[in-house]
């Protein structure tokens, strides 16, 4: 199943998407400020910001802010007054080239400020292969996944920027058993960055304007401790095996700029409630590639997620809850139906019983310290082509 595929970056910026526009916060290159808003060109970085102030760019005090805080804050239509001018820009690089930082020069810091983080569990497979594994006698789905979007409320805390290391977390394992995590598995996640103003408390987003929440995505690494997890998630949901880190790519893609990648959901059955359905309930196509330690090991298709962005947003606000803006929504790992679309070692070496071989002769049932894992996607670009977004990867170092 494996295929050898060039080692991920190890320093420096994540690598850039090469169509398109995307935003992010990095530090460095010699510049006043710890840190600036930047967008990826080529193998440069463009200060967004400058490059607002020079040329007389919308909205310059929030580009010239050191987080998208303030951008994500203004709403939609700020957001596609800065994007259609920034794609404009990057058409000149002429117009732009005084203005380009040296990727190597610059590192990239987290580019928001996360108020909450919620996780999902949007992908039937996924859903399914865990049931199998965990109840093989039983049901593998609950009786309420096909009725809601099931989810886990975050430490939004531990969120932290593509390239940042991972240490290995401890906890308990099991009754009297304490210790360094044995069974440590990554998820290859989309991550939806939301902003602009909520309803008032008490007063759901409806479907059809949830997407206007949604400022852009990110692809999202929710690291996880199995067996700290299997033992603490009884009868709730998980704690310490999941909040130790969540990863997420530099680049911010924004959700216009994958108007080419909308397709259908999968069918269901039963119909999901009203509140669930309507125009804006479609799905993103994007293929995804897990590496580790450069080594191609799962294909995981995002176009296979039950449930779609406007439906969680929707969902988490129907009992009235407000969005703020920063918060993250996690679809969920992404799996598809064929073993080498599994997006997660529970599911690719099946609970640990199915090693996963590597093409060096090695192989893994779940993570080892001094592994890195790369995570990059691909979606339909507009005009034609294939739009790369931002990668996410992380390195394990043992414990403490």
């Amino acid at each position: 199943m494996s295929e050898i595929a060039a080692a991920g970056r190890t320093a420096g910026i994540p690598a850039a998407p090469p169509v398109g526009t995307a935003l992010g916060v990095v530090a460095g290159a010699g510049r006043p400020g710890p840190a600036r808003i930047a967008a990826p060109v080529g193998d440069a970085v463009l200060d967004v910001g400058a490059l607002a102030a020079a040329a007389g760019g919308p909205h310059p005090a929030l580009l010239q802010q050191r987080s998208l805080d303030g951008l994500l804050a203004a709403g939609r239509p700020a957001w596609r007054e800065v994007f259609g001018w920034l794609s404009e820009q990057l058409s000149d690089p002429e117009r732009i080239s005084a203005h380009l930082l040296p990727a190597s020069g610059v590192v990239p810091v987290l580019p928001f400020t996360v108020a909450d983080y919620v996780d999902f569990f949007a992908c039937e497979q996924h859903a399914v292969n865990a049931g199998r594994i965990f109840r093989p006698d039983g049901e593998p789905l609950a009786p309420n996944w096909k009725h809601l979007p099931v989810g886990y409320h975050g430490r939004a805390g531990t969120v932290v920027v593509s390239g940042t290391p991972v240490i290995r977390p401890s906890g308990q394992r099991g009754p009297g058993d304490a210790g360094p995590c044995r069974s440590l598995d990554v998820e290859a996640e989309v991550g939806y960055v939301l902003g602009g103003a909520s309803e008032a408390p008490g007063h759901p987003v409806p479907l059809d304007g949830a997407l206007d929440h949604v400022f852009g995505v990110v692809l999202l690494n929710d690291w996880s401790a199995r067996d700290i997890q299997a033992w603490e998630t009884r009868p709730l949901g998980p704690l310490l095996g999941k909040s130790f880190a969540t990863s997420i790519s530099a680049w911010v893609t924004p959700l216009d700029e994958l108007a080419a990648a909308w397709v259908d959901p999968p069918p269901r059955d039963p119909q999901p409630l009203p509140y669930l359905l309507g125009p804006t309930d479609r799905g993103l196509d994007l293929t995804m590639e897990i590496r580790l330690n450069g080594e191609l090991i799962s294909t995981p298709p995002a176009a296979d997620l039950y449930w779609t962005p406007a439906q969680l947003v929707a969902h988490l606000t129907s009992n009235g809850a407000p969005l703020r803006p920063g918060d993250l929504l996690g679809s969920g790992t992404v799996s598809g139906a064929r073993r080498e679309q599994r997006g997660c070692f529970l599911e690719l070496s099946w609970g640990g019983r199915e090693p996963v071989l590597l093409a060096d002769g090695s192989s893994r049932t779940y993570l080892l310290d001094g592994d890195e894992v790369t995570i990059t996607a691909t979606a339909p670009a507009r005009g034609g082509g294939r739009l790369s977004l931002g990668e996410v990867r992380g390195k394990i170092l043992p414990a403490l």
